[in-house]
């Protein structure tokens, strides 16, 4: 595994428990060093060779209570999740289960597994003040970084995608996470792991509800985005499309 920077200001809720559990990683297994890292009742981690072939990865976990485990960035920081975020991957989990048993496997997910995957791979909560909530969903990246900028003072954004933290630790401008707005007339998540199981509703992630967000724009996260410059590149922080 490459190295993992937890200075980095997207991984400080994850620093404290990532750090140690990367030392033990590197010394034992990534399934050994999550499996000993694990409370009661949480799934176990087992070598991925474990799930079957021609069985689906979701489906294995809910059938076994068990999570299989490679050697790699990938699956080290979604066994970190896991460990520190458990009712929100059951709640992933129990609905891509379910969805499985409901439609089984075929050539495409569907809306619902789509969305799921999108949101456990690549997602964020945010929880914020009206107005950055108004200039994220406008795409209105001048207000949202530059106008509104000493708002992110009072919000907090959480990388959740365990791919999209494997991204990072080569940090690239276009890394963009896929925020969930919450079901209901206020879209913010507040950032614990109660808060974003709750915001885990069927019906609500089958519309797709998530905004992109290029993660270094964010205040505070990117030295060069102190020159407002860094904004105008519209192949990274692109205008909302206009409804065909």
């Amino acid at each position: 595994m490459a190295p993992v920077d937890w200075s980095r200001e997207w991984l400080t809720p994850w620093h404290v428990p990532g750090e140690s559990l990367e030392l033990a990683a590197r010394r034992a297994s990534t399934a050994a060093a999550l499996l000993q890292a694990a409370p009661p009742g949480l799934p176990r981690f087992v070598p991925h060779d474990h799930l079957p072939t021609g069985e689906a990865y979701e489906a294995f976990i809910h059938r076994t209570g068990t999570v299989p485990t490679r050697d790699n960035l990938h699956d080290f920081f979604n066994g970190l999740v896991w460990l520190n975020a458990p009712q929100a991957k059951r709640r992933l989990n129990q609905l891509q289960a379910g969805e499985i048993t409901r439609t089984g496997i075929g050539a495409t997910r569907g809306r619902l597994r789509d969305a799921l995957t999108l949101f456990d791979e690549n997602g964020a909560v945010l929880d914020a003040p009206p107005a950055l909530w108004q200039a994220l969903v406008a795409r209105d990246w001048q207000r949202l970084f530059v106008t509104d900028r000493a708002l992110w003072q009072q919000s907090r954004l959480l990388i959740f995608g365990h791919a999209l933290m494997e991204k990072l630790v080569f940090p690239r401008k276009q890394a963009t996470a896929h925020v969930l707005l919450a079901p209901g007339p206020d879209p913010s998540i507040a950032n614990d792991d109660a808060a974003i199981a709750a915001a885990l509703d069927a019906t609500h992630l089958a519309t797709k509800p998530f905004v992109p967000l290029p993660v270094l724009g964010v205040p505070g996260w990117w030295a060069d985005n102190t020159n407002f410059c860094f904004y105008d590149d519209s192949d990274v922080f692109r205008p909302r499309r206009s409804p065909e």
